[in-house]
């Protein structure tokens, strides 16, 4: 069995690479190869979650089942750590285990840049960022993908937090200007497209703010409790889409809270990744809002630890 740390595998897996397995894991499931159960998110404290999410795909005949630990409080540590266990199904041997932090973020990240690419104005060229976290990062990445962004705006409640954070962007090499601002409401009256990446049990901004044509894209919260964003952003998309229905309904908050207050219903989701990943372009003119929500599922990280292990099988 390999072992792979964060370090070995960025330094030979992209977002490029990651989109392209996310599509052809998407594939896999609308052909039925897909099985999984709903993620489990077991509470350590007020603060702190344990989730566990096991997948199968019959088609490559490999299993994982993934663990990620949230401790928000960590200072020392990264927020969020993981690890992913790869089963050949052939024989039922444990092929790899690998850390998942990375992972995890890059496919949320391309994930998020699969969505973008449908529901954003081709023309986009200015990225808000809420919430400069660990989770942000690769958020950027997949949206630069995609888009010819030209400035990227930053805000997150510890504003130390988002010029680390600028830096970071400025050393990867990603060409744009790159702001920090103390006030939210400026990232959402300016921005084309907005990452919202936080794990707030309140509305981060206000829905009011947004401009006719923006792109949402609503990353960080993951269970039932947590509402970055508030009804009115909600109550505004003219389209509505998320990763994976099931998983959203039973741990996007801000959407089950909607649906609760009659906000929105259910049928108002007009899809998922796996319904128009592959499809035409979805927005219909340059004025409409557009939502995408994700919580993420174990067919993600599947998607990504099966083309690691090939690139590193090469």
């Amino acid at each position: 069995m390999i072992t792979l740390t964060d370090e070995q595998i960025q330094e030979k897996y992209s977002i490029s690479h990651a989109i392209r397995d996310v599509e052809g894991i998407l594939r896999d499931y609308r052909e039925g190869a897909i099985v999984q159960a709903v993620r489990t998110v077991l509470p350590v404290d007020d603060e702190s979650s344990m989730l566990y999410m096991p997948c199968i795909s019959t088609a490559s005949k490999t299993s994982i089942i993934k663990t990620v630990s949230i401790f928000p409080v960590n200072k020392d540590l990264p927020t969020t750590q993981g690890n992913i266990l790869v089963t050949d199904l052939e024989d039922g041997r444990h092929k790899a285990t690998m850390e998942a932090s990375y992972l995890t973020r890059l496919r949320t990240g391309a994930m998020t840049a699969i969505a973008t690419d449908k529901l954003a104005r081709r023309d986009a060229t200015v990225l808000g960022v809420i919430g400069t976290g660990n989770m942000a990062f690769e958020q950027v990445l997949g949206v630069t993908e995609v888009r010819p962004v030209e400035r990227i705006i930053l805000f997150n409640r510890t504003e130390a937090k988002a010029r680390d954070f600028r830096r970071r962007i400025e050393s990867f090499g990603i060409k744009a200007d790159v702001e920090v601002v103390g006030d939210v409401s400026e990232v959402v009256r300016a921005a084309d497209i907005i990452n919202c990446a936080t794990q707030s049990t309140v509305p981060v901004f206000d829905g009011e703010d947004l401009r006719a044509g923006t792109h949402v894209n609503g990353v960080g919260s993951f269970k039932p409790s947590m509402r970055e964003m508030d009804n009115e952003t909600i109550a505004r998309a003219d389209q509505l889409y998320v990763d994976d229905l099931e998983a959203i309904q039973e741990e996007a908050g801000e959407l089950m809270h909607a649906v609760d207050n009659g906000i929105i219903a259910w049928e108002d989701v007009r899809g998922s990744l796996v319904e128009f990943f592959d499809g035409d372009y979805l927005r219909r003119d340059d004025t409409e809002v557009t939502l995408y929500k994700c919580v993420g599922a174990g067919y993600f990280d599947l998607a990504v630890a099966g083309g690691v292990m090939r690139m590193f099988s090469e």
